[in-house]
């Protein structure tokens, strides 16, 4: 039996094919933004890259999770 990714973690296959870059790229870019704002940053990825919220939402609470 496999265990089924939850949370923010469930988006990432549907990103990666979707915006043709990995996850730990996705990331990098989070973090060199400049930004620290949960909000700020689904901004950012949604007018610079064209993601969609739920999609930029779930790569932000994943990175800051992480810490910045």
């Amino acid at each position: 039996m496999t265990d089924q990714v939850k949370g923010p973690a469930a988006y990432f296959p549907s990103i990666e094919k979707k915006y043709g870059r990995p996850i730990e790229e996705w990331k990098q870019i989070v973090r060199a933004s400049g930004l620290a704002k949960h909000m700020e940053l689904v901004a950012y990825l949604k007018a610079e890259y064209a993601l969609g919220h739920g999609h930029a939402n779930a790569l932000v609470a994943h990175t800051l999770a992480e810490g910045l």
